[in-house]
């Protein structure tokens, strides 16, 4: 049994990559539930295949969000009941579902959320940098002149600053950060909770040298040092150097 019957649309959060970070509340909400939203549906058989689990699935994806939307609203209306899951982490988080959470409630339908792995929390307590505040800024633009403009806003801000990155753009990241924050310590995440689970750590100049001529592979959590943090580091270097 669901242990919270009322809601008919459940967020699952399923794992970022070691499958036995599902929670037993998740299996629950996914053997129980009519009809699993998936943002990749051969990405979640592999996944309810290991568990076991057998229901058929919806394509809810950035592509075709809202057309799949109104299919779900309409299981959803005739009392059905929706698990949506995106392809690790948590629903919604810089992948599709916000949409769909928000039509959901302007339609009065019950909305709930099974907590689980989340890739930005794992990379902000794994980088060093503090913790007490916080940004989280999803995947900046692709375009250089629009990702500098878009990394300037949180130019000044005194929170640790964190984002999403794809492997052909980490570089040019990296790099365009430089520009705009100066050399601020910082972190780089990969493959968390997998085999090979890396995390690096130094200012931004050496995370760039480091990874120069590396094949890079997966999806990337970058955490950068707030203003105040990153001004303090260049201000204990320069009293060592100096």
């Amino acid at each position: 049994m669901i242990s919270h019957p009322t809601p008919l649309l459940f967020l699952v959060s399923t794992p970022i990559g070691n499958l036995g970070d599902i929670t037993l509340r998740a299996l629950e909400v996914l053997r129980a539930v009519d009809v699993i939203a998936s943002e990749d549906t051969r990405k979640t058989g592999f996944l309810l295949k290991h568990f076991e689990i057998k229901k058929p699935q919806i394509s809810f994806h950035e592509y075709n969000e809202e057309r799949a939307a109104s299919k779900i609203l309409a299981l959803l209306k005739a009392g059905k009941s929706v698990a949506l899951v995106t392809n690790a982490g948590s629903p919604a988080i810089s992948d599709p579902g916000f949409t769909l959470v928000r039509s959901a409630l302007q339609e009065g339908i019950p909305v709930t959320a099974i907590p689980g792995p989340t890739a930005f929390v794992l990379a902000l307590v794994l980088s060093g940098l503090p913790l007490h505040s916080f940004t989280f800024r999803g995947f900046a633009p692709r375009k250089p002149g629009a990702r500098r403009r878009f990394l300037s806003v949180d130019c000044e801000s005194p929170h640790t600053l964190i984002f999403y990155e794809s492997p052909y753009r980490l570089k040019a990241f990296l790099k365009d950060a430089l520009v705009v924050f100066g050399d601020r310590p910082a972190a780089i995440a990969n493959d968390l909770t997998k085999m090979f689970e890396a995390v690096r750590r130094g200012r931004l100049s050496e995370l760039i040298q480091e990874m120069e001529g590396e094949e890079l592979r997966g999806e990337y959590t970058v955490v950068i040092a707030g203003a105040e943090h990153g001004r303090s580091e260049n201000l204990s270097a320069e009293a060592r150097d100096g």
